[in-house]
């Protein structure tokens, strides 16, 4: 069995690192990296910092049945970049792991901290059928 707090320590290393980055230009490329699992990690931070950044509502990162992966932020509906099907297939499987949220359907809180601040977000997961969603809401 993975340790995932690790996987959160990581989730939160990647957000302190990329904290004065600019997110999306950043989340537009993570689909090119080499190890799957370490770029879920890093998509999955740089979303929470464009949340926080752009005071989303929520993102949800819905993985059709096909494997495609479509991210949508709400604060006006946009389309964010997607980290393609390998990787977000990481990144719905982190949050699991991260989150213990198991079986179709369930929401936890996750907290974050970046820097010397920290936010909580709500994470939700569904599953129906062969599609996967996972939103973060974030507070506000």
């Amino acid at each position: 069995m993975k340790d995932s707090s690790s996987l959160h320590q990581k989730v939160q290393e990647h957000c302190d690192c990329f904290a004065t980055t600019d997110p999306l230009k950043e989340m537009s490329v993570v689909k090119n990296d080499t190890d799957a699992g370490e770029a879920a990690i890093k998509w999955l931070a740089l979303a929470a910092l464009h949340g926080i950044n752009q005071n989303a509502k929520e993102i949800d990162i819905h993985q059709a049945a096909d494997g495609s992966v479509a991210v949508v932020a709400t604060y006006r509906k946009t389309e964010l970049p997607s980290p393609g099907p390998n990787v977000g297939q990481k990144v719905i499987e982190a949050v699991r792991e991260i989150t213990h949220l198991e079986g179709n359907k369930g929401g936890t809180a996750l907290a974050l901290g970046i820097r010397d601040s920290s936010f909580e977000l709500t994470v939700k997961v569904k599953t129906d059928d062969d599609e996967n969603t996972v939103t973060l809401k974030f507070p506000g």
